[in-house]
């Protein structure tokens, strides 16, 4: 399978980059409910897993008994991308902003 080449795939491709998205592998990769697959990414160790139809990834961590930490996971063209960005992981209120129109 070769990825598409037209300007919105690498529009997406610049915008998964710049965002902290990190390409892993293809997901013919693990192709079956049950098969993981476990790279080193910036040092830290990442297990991406196929559960269902789902694919996941996960944080593993040193600690003992500590349970691994789900990572952002996203799919696109048949390739696995994480991120590993802490800031994105975290659960932000929406800011609320007060302002006055003009013609008020």
């Amino acid at each position: 399978m070769s990825a598409p080449d037209d300007r919105a795939f690498r529009r997406e491709m610049a915008t998964a980059y710049r965002s902290g998205w990190h390409f892993i592998d293809l997901v013919t990769a693990i192709p079956h409910r049950g098969d993981s697959l476990i790279v080193t990414l910036f040092g830290e160790r990442i297990m991406i897993a196929r559960e269902d139809d789902d694919v996941r990834a996960y944080r593993c961590l040193r600690r003992p008994r500590g349970a691994p930490r789900p990572v952002r996971c996203a799919i696109r063209y048949g390739m696995i991308f994480v991120n590993l960005d802490q800031r994105d992981h975290q659960l932000v209120e929406p800011e609320t902003i007060a302002a006055t129109p003009r013609s008020a």
